[in-house]
């Protein structure tokens, strides 16, 4: 099977991207994406006007999300693929995320008064909108309200890895966000997986785990990856007989090295996810 030109991760204002569904759509169509994954974090809310100006511009939509979950105590994304984006389960399970999410927003908040800065709650809640809030969000208001001089820096020193922004919450289970997925008749892909700072033997010990939990499919190919951690995912894929998968993780316009799709994989017949999904 010959692949169309693809991007199965990308974010818009429903998460904590910058352009609107149709924008992104609009903006993937004119990269010469014939198919499009958008994957929010945690949300489904972007689907439906983006399935409309899919149509329009000849665009195939797969359903998408990036599913916030935990492995023991570390935080890792799911992106969920080609399912049911009406079911009654989802809605329930992205209620529940949506609840917390706001919730860590709150402690957030309150930790960064703690430590004599401003309230950026307000400023954080709108900039967020209808989309679901993130730390992207404060780093946006610590730079607005002139606490640090850009976005990299308000991670490095309030946002970051135990730093005083990073607040801890009892995510579900990866198992359970698989099982929730495949209930839905979907995909669960892990997301970015050199990107969670874990030595290769932690890697794999996730690998492990994941495929335990009936995982489907893994990342191979995104911004920031290293060619030889990339030959390495694709190994380690194909030892576990996992389905490949690729995706900008595209959030804003400016960043030529994450532009929408630029990034997929050396072809494997029949261990791609799009042989599955389409």
């Amino acid at each position: 099977m010959t692949l169309p030109k693809y991007d199965l991760h990308c974010h818009t204002t429903a998460s904590d991207g910058s352009l609107a569904p149709a924008q992104l759509v609009e903006r993937a169509a004119g990269q010469g994406v014939e198919v499009l994954a958008i994957t929010d974090h945690d949300s489904v809310a972007g689907l439906d006007e983006a399935s409309e100006a899919a149509r329009s511009h000849g665009l195939v939509l797969v359903s998408g999300v990036e599913l916030t979950a935990l492995w023991g105590r570390q935080v890792v994304h799911l992106v969920g693929l080609g399912f049911d984006r009406h079911a009654d389960s989802l809605q329930r399970y992205l209620v529940r995320l949506e609840d917390m999410r706001r919730e860590r927003a709150e402690r957030i908040a309150h930790k960064l008064q703690q430590r004599n800065l401003p309230d950026l709650l307000p400023d954080v809640t709108a900039r967020a909108g209808a989309g679901q809030v993130g730390r992207p969000h404060f780093a946006a208001a610590l730079v607005a309200a002139g606490v640090c001089e850009n976005e990299q820096q308000a991670f490095k020193r309030y946002l970051g890895p135990g730093k005083v922004g990073d607040v801890k919450m009892p995510w579900p289970a990866m198992s359970e966000a698989l099982e929730m997925l495949h209930g839905v008749g979907g995909l669960g892909v892990l997301a970015h997986p050199t990107k969670y700072r874990l030595t290769f033997t932690r890697l794999r010990s996730l690998l492990n785990d994941f495929v335990k939990a009936g995982g489907d499919g893994l990342e191979v190919s995104y911004s920031g990856i290293k060619p030889d951690h990339q030959r390495e995912m694709h190994k380690i894929a194909r030892r576990a007989e996992l389905l490949l998968s690729a995706g900008s993780d595209f959030h804003h316009p400016g960043q030529v090295w994450v532009e929408l799709g630029r990034f997929m994989p050396l072809e494997e017949n029949g261990r791609h996810v799009l042989e599955r999904l389409l």
